[in-house]
């Protein structure tokens, strides 16, 4: 299996790098089977909404992952059942919109499942560590092949779960620092890992908001209004191959491609 994992989407610029990256990626990975992406800042920098979902599908995103900012935009509460290619962090409370897990039909007819955990350390998750192999089993019982988001602040929780779930999933990320780390690796038993994928967006900024804003802040120490930067635009993430006979990832390959800017 063929498959890219976009780095967090921050707003509008990021859009339009999925919109001018999308075509060219299926077209330089010749019969890739799926495109994946973290969308949880895809609306205005903060949150996603059923409308921005769709319209990242439509450029080419087959599956997209979220993050601690998923309910930033409030009626993505109700709207997450209408986008069932979107889906929120794992290690939730019972009865929490939306689902932490799915298997998908990619457009090639493969079946790919993928696993949506959120880190504990700095942020308000319960743990993800006694859940993830369970998770990543049952959604194994559907698709053959597995790959997890564990979007997460903590490099060290992101290490662990890389070798937590080593030759239980085939991909593991860490993603929403959107500092794209280069330690992209194919662990002992097989699962490819990267710490994180890196930002697609506007990079002449303080992790996509606007310099300016984020240094005056660091200043004063006083609140301020952030709004998402423009120039310098990348998508970032990894193109991987994965053995499916035996699950194994034999080749991650970092991507850091320059758009035009947005």
């Amino acid at each position: 299996m063929k498959l890219v994992f976009i780095g967090d989407i921050v707003g509008k610029p990021g859009r339009r790098a999925v919109q001018e990256w999308a075509p060219k990626l299926r077209e330089r990975y010749d019969g890739l089977d799926a495109i994946v992406a973290n969308a949880e800042n895809a609306a205005g920098g903060r949150g996603l909404t059923a409308k921005i979902a769709k319209e990242i599908t439509s450029y080419g995103v087959d599956f997209m992952t979220t993050g601690n900012h998923v309910w930033d935009q409030k009626e993505f509460l109700t709207e997450i059942g209408s986008v069932p290619n979107v889906i929120r962090p794992y290690n939730v409370p019972p009865g929490t919109p939306g689902t932490g897990s799915a298997a998908f039909d990619t457009p090639t007819g493969k079946k790919l499942g993928v696993v949506n955990l959120a880190g504990s350390l700095f942020m308000n998750y319960s743990n993800p560590f006694p859940v993830a192999i369970p998770a990543v089993e049952a959604i194994g019982q559907q698709a053959r092949i597995v790959i997890v988001d564990m979007h997460a602040e903590a490099t060290s929780e992101k290490v662990a779960m890389g070798w937590h779930l080593d030759g239980i999933a085939s991909l593991v990320v860490g993603t929403h620092t959107h500092v794209q780390t280069a330690d992209e690796t194919i662990l002992p038993n097989g699962a490819a890992y990267i710490t994180d994928l890196g930002m697609t967006g506007p990079h002449d900024s303080v992790i996509g908001v606007g310099k300016e804003m984020v240094v005056r802040k660091f200043l004063t120490q006083l609140p301020a209004k952030f709004e998402v930067a423009t120039g310098d635009t990348l998508l970032c993430g990894v193109y991987v191959e994965i053995d499916e006979r035996t699950r194994r990832a034999t080749l991650i390959e970092r991507l850091r491609l320059p758009c035009e800017d947005a």
